[in-house]
């Protein structure tokens, strides 16, 4: 069986038979050119290289204007970029053009043989997708378990289809409630790694000094508690993705770790010296502006940029024309398989009713009225009530101050009359949902920031964060 041919293109040739004594090794056949006219002669001359090592410093080219001025390269190749620690920002943009990855010199002989078989298999899966599946025009099919069809959700379906073959780290933006986890599933779900596994770990649910230890692993007796070895979520999704979910709630010190970690592929956990090496990709979200998060110096600048190779938003549900029916209509009968009811569809009133309200929470707030209504009636038909949305009830009225430091003022009449409204509105409520309701308002009036709307609310943020995972536990 032929060996599959990997394009060194690297003009230090100390370096490039490093690399091909490493490539040769491992199996594969490697052939070195030392310029990027001797590349393209290589190309030419031998069709069907497996995958491109390309250095941007070349001695009659820059290797990031060489890639845009041949945009075949990346469509034809898997082009892997070696750069030095400060041309990282050309690395990532190298990667927006179409590279597969990037690795930073000193490269590591593991590291990029992971990387190359990754590359390989990349080439393989998009050949046989060429060669089986006929190309599709119009709407894009719906990875993962994604409901809707507006044209937002089109283009999020779209770049997921472009990144998932990728092993490009992706930065999902957006509201709370939006879906960023279940895109980032489906990254992971139509990609080449779907095989493997995908871990979520959420960085805000977890308490500062134990982040480390989660992402990581540590060894028996490192600190108190740590009772045994144990593996982190890196290793734990070796050969598949790893999700950072709220990533702008890490602390700084351990932000410093993670770039090493992107840069070089391998960990050290928690108490030991060793060194391992892990073959993950990264997909990380945050419901913060990660930008403003680096400008006001709570987020590390080359982090940011080592993580947002892709950046990808999702849109909030008030955005997403006609998704709101849709999803709707299938929480409902779903909830109404789950309860063994049946429920006639909405009607007319009941959807423009949906469809007005603004939906702070996004689609996990619709996920939890539709569930609410499955849960709290009967059927085969939803009464007006079975949606008590939040915009129905009016604002609190502001407290006055205390006269004296003792006894606030007693509320006026019209006081007295919205105080009667809100009881009204919120009549058959729990004190759960009410609590939930308070919450949810909070955190949407800080914008999406837990910690600003514990802090609003006289809480501690891992209240709110314990709370939000319950409520995702129970859909």
């Amino acid at each position: 069986m032929a060996r599959e041919k990997i394009l060194i293109v690297e003009d230090l040739a100390s370096l490039a038979l490093a690399y091909a004594a490493q490539i040769e090794k491992a199996g594969y056949e490697p052939v070195v050119a030392h310029s990027a006219a001797a590349a393209l002669s290589a190309i030419a001359e031998t069709p069907g290289f497996g995958a491109i090592l390309l250095d941007l410093q070349l001695p009659d080219a820059d290797g990031l204007e060489w890639l845009r001025a041949n945009p075949a390269l990346c469509e034809t190749y898997p082009v892997i970029v070696a750069t030095a620690d400060g041309s990282l920002s050309r690395a990532i943009e190298a990667m927006r053009i179409g590279a597969f990855d990037f690795l930073v010199k000193p490269i590591a002989g593991t590291r990029l043989l992971a990387v190359i078989a990754s590359a390989l298999e990349l080439g393989r899966s998009a050949s046989h997708a060429a060669t089986t599946s006929p190309s599709r025009a119009g709407k894009k099919a719906k990875p993962g378990t994604f409901i809707g069809g507006s044209a937002q959700m089109q283009e999020v379906y779209r770049q997921i289809e472009c990144v998932a073959a990728s092993r490009a780290t992706v930065f999902i933006t957006g509201e709370s409630g939006t879906g960023k986890e279940v895109c980032a599933e489906a990254i992971h779900g139509t990609s080449g790694r779907a095989g493997g596994p995908f871990i979520a770990l959420n960085c805000g649910a977890i308490p500062e000094n134990l982040l480390e230890s989660e992402i990581f692993g540590h060894l028996k007796g490192s600190f108190t508690g740590a009772v045994n070895d144990r593996i982190g979520a890196a290793q734990a999704a070796h050969k598949g993705t790893l999700f950072l979910d709220e990533i702008c709630e890490m602390a700084l010190p351990l932000q410093v770790k993670l770039l090493r970690f992107l840069q070089t592929g391998s960990i050290q956990r928690v108490g030991s010296n060793r060194v391992e090496e892990v073959d993950v990709r990264i997909v990380c979200a945050t419901n913060r502006d990660p930008a403003r998060e680096v400008a006001e110096g709570r987020f590390r600048e080359d982090l940011f940029y080592r993580l947002t190779v892709v950046p990808l938003h999702m849109p909030p549900l008030r955005e997403r024309t006609g998704d709101v029916r849709e999803l709707a209509e299938a929480f409902l009968q779903r909830f109404a398989r789950e309860e063994s009811k049946t429920f006639h569809p909405l009607g007319s009133a009941q959807l423009a009713t949906l469809e007005q309200y603004r939906w702070p929470g996004n689609v996990r707030e619709l996920q939890n009225v539709m569930r609410r209504a499955a849960v709290m009636h009967p059927g085969p038909d939803l009464p007006a009530a079975a949606f008590p949305l939040a915009s129905q009830i009016p604002p609190m009225p502001a407290a006055e101050t205390p006269v004296g430091g003792v006894t606030a003022a007693q509320p006026s009449p019209d006081q007295s009359t919205d105080l009667l409204a809100v009881v009204n509105a919120v009549r058959g409520l729990t004190l759960d949902e009410l609590e939930r309701v308070a919450i949810e308002a909070a955190i949407d009036n800080a914008g999406g920031s837990l910690p600003s709307a514990a802090k609003a609310l006289g809480v501690s943020p891992s209240t709110l964060y314990r709370k939000r995972e319950r409520w995702m536990a129970m859909g």
